[in-house]
Formats: structure tokens, C-alpha cells, sequence
């Protein structure tokens, strides 16, 4: 059979039940494959059209016996040679509770062809049901097509499926109850809930129960089976209180996973549970068979997987960023003015960044080793601004843009949609304080450091050859606007890993380790030990976002470049101190010329991109992390036209 256009007859005349168990597993794959063959569309009824078939299916074998007792030969003969326990028990689960291990899982299945020459009924499982669209038309049988499907089973034992989901939900409490003890979960779960000890008491509510299914005792059943969906229920509520501890000492996405996959594996032994107690349990097998399919077709996206399981991450990385983002967003004059010093602070030190610049690339390195120690310059420039306690005002976006999308939480209301505007004034109005600052010092402190050098030596520190390359590579119509946007995207990157690091630095509890670690306080002593926690703790973002922006200002265009990507970095206030060292080399004559004009219509295109490609990114990421769809994007938009309308002024000056 190696045509798709399967022929009903052709498949009923090959129902072999003596045939190998590949071959009996291929006819079932067959058999599927005919069901949902033609195009997926519905009959003039709404009536999905593998229903219309499995219908004349039925048809057919009832009025064929000898073709009904193959067919219920071929599907008693699977079911008994088969292990259904792993169907059961184990599809939508990960043999390990690990993230990456069950990514490569996905991937493997993904990449590599499956086999019907297979005892596993699992894997056998994701064959038959292959389409995304069959838990739809299996969810759609009604009461009448579930008793004459009856007919397909009629040689298979009749308690045979319950054997197997005995030992199913034997393998799933087992697994509940050593997940729930081991120790990563454990101590992350709220104490007063395992007061009851309910996973210690899980193995043994089941078997009680599973001895009064067994002993048909119905009086035992009832209160038997009362208390194990209560330790259900207990066990499931411990094991959400997880989260909410990640959200508060750090995040980890490994153990993420192995909360929803001990609360699937609770979901699952609710639903067998519910297949065995029923007196019809017809209807229950086909909503397990329906979630099933779901389950098969979820475990198969990679996409899925990362999205679920990263989202929290996503949160707590942004969160930890909005934490820092809430120092850079002026809100009152005072604050404004604030902005403006710490800005020129950085502007001071940035103007020493550019001269250094041209030093190292004069020393002739390799492209690597020049792009190496030129991210230490320019790590080194932005640690000491963060230390001085001064700011650059393209790492702003990046941090702000968490801030701002919590306003994004409560848009549906006046109010809130109030709200969130104020906060867009706030930050265009830090964002154009902080850029003012840092070219209000940078451009005249590169200015006088050529001219001293004019007096003093006879010629400028940079040189003609020098300043000639800056007003080409800072023309508007050269790739310097490409580069800035690829600046932004940098540090945005750079945000997010300082993000990252602080979540990594509060789970792994190393503030804690520093203040009370043997060694470290027999070494520092208790006093010190506890200041130097603290240091840590308040700056470990803060390092990690300078030290990281700054090499890969400096690494990542070599390193692309290796690659035959010629990506450059442009940063509005450095290529603004670039542009005054030209100015000061080829005299203020140049000011005249559409060079130097070109390269001051570039700055405002750098500045603008920087700090629109960074903050986008941020904002788009902070979004997501809330789970937040802008669905009302029009309303949001009118308040802000309405407040540029209304006070223009506000964007860029602090109100009184």
C-alpha cells in the first residue's frame, strides 16, 4: 500500500490479524490516514468529515461480518501485543524532568522518521494521530457513533484497558511522590501546605483505592477515593506555591518544567481516575483519547516549549530591569535637573572614552585585539560612570521600557491609559535630558583637549588622516544609521543580560553566601562580609550591564566581520565626541562645509535610532513577559496625540 488514495475496500481485504505486529500497526496508520484523507472540510450538517467516514466505516463492517471480525482482529491483536501503560503514563511527560533534555527529545522526534515495528504504545500513538485536527473530530462523537464503535473492540478483553491504567496511574503517583519530596521543589514550596504530608501519603491513598476497584468494595470506594482527590488537590496547591517563590528569590526555568509536568502528571491521574470509577466509561476513554491527541501535538512544538517555560524568565528578567529602569525616569523638575548633571557627569568621562578610542586604533592591532581592548575602554569608561553614579543616555530605553509597560497593566481604564501617558512624558522627557547632558559636555571637552594640544605641542591629539575618516563614516547617506539601529539591538542585548545575571545572582543566593560564608567572613569579618553583600546585591546589574555593553561595542564588529558581516557600532554621544575631534583638527572652517553638516544630521539619526531600536526591543520583550496583547493600540494612541496637542512643552521640559 504505497498510495495515499486509500481505497476502503483495498484496506478491509488487507485487515490481517496473523500478520506481523508492524505490519497490523501500519494497517491502523492506514486506516487513520484514509479517515481524514480528503480535504479537511465540512459536510452541509457541520458534521467534520473523518466522522462522515468513520460512519460509512461502520456501515460497511456491519454489513460485512467477515471484514468486522478481521478488523476487530487486527485491533484485539495491537492492543495485546502492545504496552499501553506508556501511553497512559508517559505521553506529554519527559522521562527527565529537565528543560533541554526534553528539547532534544522534541528535536529528535522532530528530525528523525518514526518506526510502526514498535511494542510502545505511545510512540505507536503519535503516528496514528498525526493530524492537529483530530482531537476536533474525536471530540465530536456523539453518544450513538461511541456505542457503535464498540463493534471495532468486540474481540479485545474487556477489562483489558483497565489493567493497564492500574499500573499507568501506579507509575504516575510514584512519579508525583518523588517529585514532590526531592528537594529543588520542595523547599521551594509553602511549608504550612506539607504540614499534611500529602506526597508522603499519596502512594498509599492509591493503593487503597486501587484495592477497593479490584475488590468491587463500594463502600470502601466512596471515602477511599474521596481522600485521594483531596491529596490531589493538596499536592497540586504545594506545588503552584513554586512560583511564586521564583518570583521572589530568582526564576528557574528547569524548575518551571518540572511544575507543570508534575501538575500534568496530577491532571492525569484525575482523568484515568475518572475512566475507572465510571460504571459507562465509553465517554471519559474518548475525552482522555481527545486530550491525548492535544497533548502529542503540543510536546512536538519546539516554539511551545520555549515560549511557556521562558515566559516567567522573560518576567523576572524584565522586572529586575524595571527595577533599575524606575533611577532613570525624572518625573518632577528637581529630578529633571538631577538628569541633567549625572548626564554631563557621563558626558565628562565619554569625552576621555573617544580620545582613548582613537589611542588603541593608532597602536595598529589586529582586528580582534583592537576591537578587544577597545570594549575595554569603553567597559571600563561606562563601569566608572555607573560607580560615579553619573548615566549614558542610550542605556536608558532599555531600562525604562520595563517600567513602562507595568502602566500597560491597567489601559482599559481612564485612569490607567492617563497613567501610561504620564510615564511616556516622563521618560521622552529623561531620555532628551540625559542625551542633552551628555553632548553638552563631550563635544566642548573634546574641543579643548585639541586645541590645549594645538598650543602646547603644535599639532592636535588626533590628526587630520583621523578626522577626514570621521566626517566619511559619519555621512548621512553611508551605513552609519544601519549601525546605529544595530547599536540598539545591542543595548537592548545588554539590558537583558544584566537582567539575566541578577536573576541567576538572587536564585543561586550568592548575596546571601558573601555575608555568611565561613571563609568569607573568617576572611573579611561579619561586618565587612554584610557591606560587601549589599555592595554585590545593589550592583551586580549594573557591572553586568557596563562591562557587557561594553565589549561587545567593542568585540562583536570584529567578530561579525570574520564572518564577512561588515556591521560597525555608531553611539550618539561617542560619534559626537568623534565629530568634535575632527572639528578641532581641520579648524572651525569645516563647520562651513556639508560634510560637517552631513555628520550633525547623522548624529540626530543615531541618537534617534539608539534610543528607539533599544527601547522598542525592551518594550516588546516586557509585553510578553505580562502576557499583555495591546488590543486597544488606537486609545493609547489618541491620549498621547492629545497630550502633544494639549502640553507639547511637557515631552522635553520638567513641569514646576
Amino acid at each position: 500500500m504505497t498510495n495515499r488514495n486509500w481505497d476502503l475496500t483495498a484496506l478491509l481485504n488487507a485487515a490481517d490479524p496473523q500478520a506481523s505486529l508492524a505490519e497490523r500497526n501500519l494497517w491502523l496508520v492506514r486506516l487513520l490516514e484514509w479517515l481524514r484523507h480528503s480535504p479537511r472540510e465540512a459536510t452541509a450538517a457541520g458534521t467534520p468529515l473523518p466522522l462522515v467516514r468513520l460512519k460509512h466505516l461502520l456501515n460497511v463492517l456491519e454489513r460485512h461480518p467477515a471484514h468486522a471480525f478481521n478488523f476487530s482482529g487486527v485491533i484485539a491483536g495491537v492492543w495485546n501485543d502492545v504496552d499501553a501503560v506508556s501511553l497512559f503514563a508517559e505521553v506529554g511527560f519527559a522521562p527527565r524532568m529537565a528543560l533541554w533534555n526534553e528539547f532534544l527529545g522534541r528535536l529528535r522526534r522532530r528530525v528523525l522518521p518514526s518506526t510502526t515495528d514498535t511494542r510502545d504504545l505511545a510512540a505507536l500513538f503519535e503516528l496514528l494521530f498525526g493530524d492537529e485536527n483530530d482531537e476536533d473530530w474525536i471530540a465530536a462523537i456523539d453518544d450513538e457513533l461511541l456505542r457503535r464503535l464498540s463493534l471495532l473492540f468486540a474481540a479485545a478483553p474487556d477489562d483489558g484497558w483497565r489493567e493497564e491504567m492500574h499500573a499507568a496511574v501506579t507509575v504516575l503517583v510514584s512519579s508525583v511522590h518523588a517529585a514532590g519530596l526531592a528537594s529543588a521543589l520542595r523547599v521551594r514550596m509553602d511549608e504550612s501546605l506539607l504540614k499534611a504530608r500529602p506526597f508522603h501519603q499519596l502512594p498509599a491513598a492509591w493503593e487503597a483505592v486501587e484495592r477497593a476497584l479490584l475488590q468491587r468494595e463500594g463502600d470502601v470506594l466512596a471515602p477511599s477515593l474521596q481522600f485521594l482527590h483531596a491529596l490531589l488537590d493538596r499536592c497540586r496547591t504545594a506545588t503552584l506555591t513554586v512560583p511564586d517563590h521564583l518570583e521572589v528569590h530568582g526564576v528557574s526555568v528547569d524548575l518551571m518544567f518540572s511544575v507543570e509536568q508534575l501538575t500534568a502528571r496530577l491532571d492525569r491521574i484525575e482523568a484515568l481516575l475518572a475512566c475507572l470509577v465510571s460504571t459507562a466509561p465509553q465517554r471519559e476513554l474518548l475525552r482522555l483519547v481527545a486530550g491525548l491527541v492535544r497533548v502529542v501535538h503540543d510536546r512536538r512544538s519546539l516554539r511551545t516549549l520555549f515560549a511557556r517555560h521562558y515566559s516567567l524568565l522573560a518576567r523576572k528578567v524584565a522586572e529586575r530591569s524595571a527595577e533599575t529602569g524606575e533611577h532613570y525616569i525624572t518625573r518632577n523638575r528637581s529630578e529633571y535637573r538631577d538628569m541633567l548633571q549625572r548626564a554631563a557627569g557621563g558626558g565628562t568621562v565619554l569625552a576621555g572614552t573617544t580620545l582613548l578610542k582613537f589611542f588603541i586604533g593608532l597602536l595598529g592591532f589586529s582586528a580582534f585585539w583592537g576591537g578587544f581592548w577597545a570594549g575595554v575602554n569603553y567597559a571600563a569608561s561606562f563601569v566608572l560612570i555607573h560607580l560615579l553614579h553619573w548615566t549614558v543616555a542610550t542605556k536608558q530605553p532599555a531600562m525604562t521600557a520595563p517600567a513602562m509597560a507595568d502602566k500597560l497593566q491597567h489601559i482599559d481604564r481612564d485612569d490607567g491609559l492617563q497613567g501610561f501617558v504620564d510615564e511616556v512624558t516622563h521618560l521622552t522627557r529623561s531620555q532628551t535630558a540625559g542625551i542633552i547632558g551628555n553632548l553638552t559636555l563631550v563635544a566642548p571637552l573634546v574641543l579643548a583637549i585639541q586645541g590645549l594640544c594645538w598650543l602646547v605641542f603644535g599639532a592636535p591629539l588626533v590628526g587630520e588622516r583621523e578626522a577626514q575618516y570621521v566626517l566619511r563614516s559619519l555621512n548621512v547617506f553611508g551605513p552609519s544609521l544601519v549601525f546605529a539601529a544595530f547599536t540598539g539591538t545591542l543595548l537592548f542585548t545588554a539590558s537583558m543580560i544584566a537582567g539575566w545575571v541578577e536573576n541567576w545572582f538572587v536564585f543561586h543566593r550568592l548575596d546571601s553566601a558573601i555575608a555568611w560564608n565561613p571563609g568569607i567572613v573568617s576572611l573579611l569579618g561579619r561586618s565587612r562580609a554584610q557591606r560587601w553583600s549589599n555592595w554585590w546585591r545593589t550592583h551586580i546589574s549594573g557591572l553586568t550591564a557596563n562591562i557587557s555593553l561594553g565589549l561587545m561595542l567593542g568585540l562583536v564588529p570584529p567578530l561579525l566581520g570574520f564572518f564577512g558581516l561588515g556591521l560597525d557600532v555608531r553611539h550618539v554621544t561617542l560619534a559626537t565626541g568623534q565629530l568634535a575631534t575632527a572639528v578641532g583638527a581641520l579648524g572651525w572652517q569645516v563647520t562651513t562645509t556639508w560634510a560637517f553638516w552631513s555628520c550633525v544630521l547623522c548624529i540626530v539619526g543615531i541618537g534617534l535610532l539608539n534610543v528607539g531600536v533599544s527601547f522598542f526591543c525592551a518594550f516588546r520583550v516586557a509585553l510578553r513577559s505580562r502576557g499583555i496583547r495591546l488590543a486597544d493600540r488606537k486609545r493609547v494612541y489618541a491620549g498621547i496625540r492629545a497630550r502633544m496637542r494639549s502640553a507639547p512643552l511637557s515631552f522635553f521640559l520638567s513641569p514646576k
